[in-house]
């Protein structure tokens, strides 16, 4: 059997591993459109806070690794254009400009995401950049490195435009950040977002939210954001304003897409041709609490779904539960974390929430170097469950969001929770847990 992955990062090289353990004489081909593969995203903003480091510090395993040790057939530099679900062969270039076609009998999509760049007048001049591969990583610490920038505007306020802010105030680069939408972090409970918003203004970043974006021009060897109130200018443009799932593949072949357009998947991650599969942050997934389909992009899905995808492949039955879009960033001295739904969303789903927010400390009353932690909780008046969970601190807060996330994928009610048996010692936070005594304050209205 030929099993055939388009795409070399996580979801792919986890599936295509995978396959190789379950099954040695499997002929599996990778197909990835760069020279890159196996290499950790997440750790860019990091790597690039560094001038010492090389970016190349962030490949996971090299690709003749793969190739040597494992008998993959990775192929680099071959980008798919085409898939033809009838005659099960896939068709592309490669960067030698060289046609190729290659058969299957099973095909993973793991295309993964792009950037979202806006159809706006100087997007693509020198200097306006993006994150996301590791070759826009080593654009942006070259372009830095060779421009001596000292000046970067920020296009987003998410995750990556965060963890950016502070990579670069590291490097001595002053940093403005700007987005239309009016509210910072409008996912986040007011409360906590003010926590995150103020640290972010305490490390001279300026934020600009409700701008919108009308151009960015070049003049006088400087880049200018033009909103129609407000002129930001820079040495360099980092636009952070989301990603978007690589579907057009599947869209052209007719397979069935879903939410956001990312490509719909059941729990064993078949598309709607049953001998090809999706994982990763093109691939839409179920979501534990709702029981609805949703599209959160995150690494640790990503893995495991190029896992069950491998191991359905190879015959052996596996389904995915689903997700809680359980995440967590860290901004200068802050922890941010969250799991589950917001209030908003649970009433999108029919849920009837309440909502609970405390804040209390990290440690043990009567232990040194204590700081504060806030935590919001979310439950459902109908049914008990807990619903969501959200978290900001100086220390404490990135593995306590996991407690929460458990409780979630086992439909905890908010009395189960404030009846589990947490961990307690003065260093590491009150006896009563916070995330327990929020929940013991949320049942109180339940």
């Amino acid at each position: 059997m030929n099993f055939v992955i388009i795409g070399g990062d996580a979801a792919g090289m986890s599936a295509a591993s995978r396959a190789k353990r379950n099954n040695p004489d499997l002929d599996v081909t990778v197909l990835e459109k760069t020279m890159d593969v196996s290499y950790s995203a997440c750790g860019m903003p990091y790597n690039i806070a560094d001038p010492g480091r090389e970016i190349e510090d962030l490949v996971v395993r090299q690709a003749h690794v793969f190739r040597e040790k494992q008998n993959i057939n990775l192929l680099t530099g071959h980008c798919v254009e085409s898939i033809d679900p009838v005659g099960m062969i896939v068709s592309g270039t490669s960067l030698q400009g060289k046609p190729f076609d290659v058969s299957y009998d099973k095909l993973l999509i793991a295309t993964g995401g792009s950037p979202i760049f806006p159809y706006l007048e100087g997007f693509d001049l020198p200097g306006v950049l993006a994150l996301k591969s590791l070759d826009d990583g080593r654009k942006l610490k070259a372009y830095i490195k060779s421009n001596h920038v000292k000046k970067v505007v920020i296009i987003g306020m998410g995750y990556i435009a965060l963890e950016m802010c502070e990579a670069l105030r590291v490097r001595s680069i002053d940093v403005d950040m700007v987005k239309p939408r009016p509210v910072f972090l409008p996912w986040m409970e007011k409360e906590l977002a003010d926590v995150v918003k103020n640290e972010v203004e305490a490390h001279q970043i300026k934020l600009y939210s409700g701008h919108t974006i009308e151009k960015i021009d070049f003049e006088n060897k400087r880049l200018k954001v033009i909103c129609p109130d407000i002129m930001l200018d820079a040495d360099m443009v980092l636009t952070a304003i989301g990603i978007q799932p690589n579907s057009d593949l599947a869209a052209q072949a007719g397979l069935d897409l879903g939410v956001k357009n990312a490509i719909a998947v059941n729990k064993k991650l078949q598309t709607s041709d049953e001998n090809i599969y999706a994982a990763g942050d093109c691939a839409d997934a179920y979501h534990v609490v709702t029981g609805e389909k949703t599209w959160i992009p995150l690494a640790l899905r990503a893995n495991r779904a190029g896992w069950a995808a491998a191991d359905n492949v190879c015959g052996k039955s596996m389904e995915l539960s689903g997700i809680a879009g359980t995440a967590v960033f860290k901004v200068f001295d802050l922890e941010v974390a969250r799991t589950g739904l917001t209030v908003d969303q649970a009433k999108q789903f029919g849920f009837d929430p309440v909502k609970v927010t405390i804040k209390t400390r990290s440690r043990a009353h009567a232990h040194p170097g204590a700081s504060m932690i806030h935590v919001h909780m979310v439950g459902d008046t109908k049914t008990g469950r807990l619903l969501g969970a959200q978290m900001v601190g100086k220390e404490g807060v990135a593995h306590r969001i996991n407690a929460p996330a458990v409780a979630l994928h086992n439909r905890m009610t908010v009395e189960d929770y404030c009846q589990t048996d947490l961990s307690y010692a003065p260093p590491f936070g009150p006896t009563w847990d916070p995330t327990l005594t929020a929940a013991n304050q949320l049942l109180k209205k339940i």
